[in-house]
């Protein structure tokens, strides 16, 4: 969500290097157990080059590019990791699991191609990245299409997108791990699992050099990850608003 916020005006590659720097607060409802609104600081960082580029969380580098394509080779961060110390006690009790037996879920590095195509219709990205931190080791391929239009001076974005989180990533992240059924934690692995997104940016400008930004993203998480031990009971999805201001230069 945080590099679609920051991706704007990039059909063409700049005459000349353009940078963004900002600052942006991410407000997430977490759908795992006794963890609730989670509130993250995130810095907002955008270059623009003729060969690379660095769009919030993901880094990319130009294989192949032009007015209407690309296709990147690109370097994300996963931010879906969570310290075992942030569920909740009474809440994972009540679905059957003592905290104390759990381990953290790390955050990773992705790496991936990304190839997208932009025109009158809108603009379509397919991905395909895998965990190189060996932290899930899994794989995640994703699919989304935007169109947007001018509201006023800004510029409103509406677009959906699936993403298919292979058995490996699904299970490291909504299941129990084998360390923790061997502690007696209920083993519990969803397997495979595919995610309908709906997203929502806008973008305004404030002057010649200043912009605002927010992001909604809502995911429909699908019945095998809501059943998940792991997360609060009558979860159907997650919700996420960023908001943020940046200068560019």
């Amino acid at each position: 969500m945080l590099a679609t916020a920051q991706t704007v005006s990039q059909s063409e590659s700049p005459s000349s290097p353009r940078w963004g720097l900002g600052l942006g607060l991410m407000v997430k409802d977490s759908p795992y157990a006794g963890e609730g609104t989670k509130t993250t600081a995130l810095p907002l960082i955008r270059y623009e080059g003729e060969l690379f580029y660095f769009r919030g969380l993901t880094a990319g580098a130009h294989l192949m590019h032009s007015k209407g394509f690309s296709l990147d080779a690109i370097a994300s961060l996963r931010t879906d990791g969570i310290s075992a110390k942030d569920f909740g006690v009474q809440e994972l009790a009540r679905n059957g699991i003592n905290r104390s037996l759990l381990e953290d879920r790390d955050n990773g590095l992705d790496l991936g191609v990304a190839a997208s195509w932009r025109g009158a219709a809108g603009e379509f990205e397919v991905t395909a990245k895998a965990d190189v931190t060996g932290a899930s080791e899994g794989f995640e391929l994703s699919a989304r299409y935007g169109y947007g239009f001018q509201v006023g001076r800004g510029r409103l974005t509406p677009s959906i997108s699936v993403s298919h989180l292979s058995k490996d990533m699904a299970n490291y992240y909504y299941g129990t791990l084998n360390e923790e059924v061997a502690r007696g934690v209920v083993d519990y692995k969803p397997g495979a699992a595919t995610i309908p997104k709906l997203g929502l940016t806008y973008v305004h400008p404030i002057g010649q050099h200043w912009q605002f930004m927010t992001a909604l993203q809502y995911k429909v998480l699908p019945k095998k990850i809501t059943n998940s031990p792991l997360l609060k009971a009558g979860t159907n999805g997650e919700g996420s608003v960023m908001f943020g201001l940046s200068r560019s230069f």
